[in-house]
């Protein structure tokens, strides 16, 4: 009864599950440290991983309910080892005081951006997209000033935003949904005038259609973007996060395209990591990307739970492992390591 009403409120209220108000203890994780090699998790607790790379470290987010924090590595197989900087609290009250989802960082000339989702004193229905900015080089010091709400196309209820350069112009990607009634979850773009502040037209780029999307009900969320040669990807999660079979889908373009075109994206017929049930890894989806410094390997972390039915609290653990190209361009990532393969490290680490 207590699942079938957290789906109930989630068909209605979108994600608001996705973090309990008294989180959920994760369960003790036992990670052998080989030399050369390691085992997923890399950190017990990380729902909605993002990491970006910058002057010889990682700086890694992730979903906190009440504060935004960073954390600092220089080998992100060791990333447990970190200890993470509070770079933010939310107010008491106000519109973005509540339910700080997937945090984001990025550098857009020379400035850290800090994107992040935030709700009205725990009212789903009004979660936007709220930006920070800090000039200092590490994001982890220096000042953050508050940008506001990003004003995106439309104004209606938003989270899981990330930010392309491509070109010389700057988008914005997000999940959201259609009218102001709830429903499924959709994937628009629009454009962005400066790291703070959008340009209408809101397009929407992928709905859920097939089955695998539509598992729970109908979700497309955190968009990601990949961009290979002259191609650009969007990787984002599908089905609701409560659901064993979260799995990651893919748009894909290409890079001289009209990227606020719908028709010049190809969206594809099946997953393209997950969903998967075995060997601790449930659950999979809400990703990012790293390369290594030397250029040569690709990762991809996502996050997942260790066994089935832990749906979307704190049991969801950061996972990473390599990929690859395949033929034609497209990224090849393989299936969701368990928590028993052994891992080679990254590449200089």
């Amino acid at each position: 009864m207590k699942y079938l009403l957290l789906l109930s409120l989630a068909v209605f209220f979108g994600c608001e599950s996705k973090n309990p108000a008294t989180p959920t203890p994760a369960p003790p994780v036992t990670t052998v440290d080989t030399v050369g090699k390691f085992q997923n998790p890399v950190l017990p607790v990380g729902p909605d991983p993002w990491v970006i790379a910058s002057d010889g470290f990682y700086y890694v987010m992730h979903t906190t309910p009440n504060s935004l924090r960073i954390y600092k590595t220089a080998a992100m197989s060791r990333l447990r080892a970190a200890r993470p900087v509070t770079v933010w609290t939310p107010p008491a009250t106000g519109p973005n005081s509540r339910d700080i989802w997937a945090p984001e960082l990025h550098n857009i000339g020379g400035k850290w951006y800090l994107y992040y989702a935030a709700d009205n004193n725990g009212v789903d229905a009004t979660h936007r997209m709220f930006v920070l900015e800090n000039e200092s080089a590490d994001p982890t010091t220096g000042t953050w000033v508050d940008r506001g709400q990003l004003n995106l196309p439309d104004n209606k209820w938003a989270i899981d935003g990330t930010v392309l350069q491509l070109n010389g112009q700057l988008y914005y990607a997000w999940s959201g949904w259609e009218n102001d009634l709830g429903g499924s979850q959709n994937v628009y773009i629009c454009k962005l005038t400066n790291p703070y502040t959008a340009e209408g037209p809101r397009v929407r780029l992928s709905a859920p259609t097939y089955d695998w999307e539509k598992q729970g009900f109908g979700v497309n969320e955190g968009p990601e973007f990949l961009v290979h040669n002259n191609r650009v990807f969007v990787i984002y999660s599908a089905s609701f996060c409560g659901t064993d079979q979260y799995a990651l889908g893919q748009l894909a373009a290409d890079t001289t395209a009209n990227l606020l075109n719908p028709a010049a994206w190809t969206k594809s017929a099946t997953p393209v990591f997950g969903p998967y049930a075995s060997s601790g890894t449930y659950g999979v989806g809400h990703n990012g990307f790293f390369t290594t410094p030397n250029g040569a390997e690709n990762w991809i972390i996502y996050h997942a739970n260790a066994a089935p039915g832990q749906g979307c609290g704190d049991f969801r653990s950061i996972r990473m492992q390599p990929f690859t190209w395949k033929a034609d361009g497209s990224p090849d990532f393989g299936t969701p390591a368990s928590l028993t393969t052994l891992l080679k490290r990254p590449a200089g680490e």
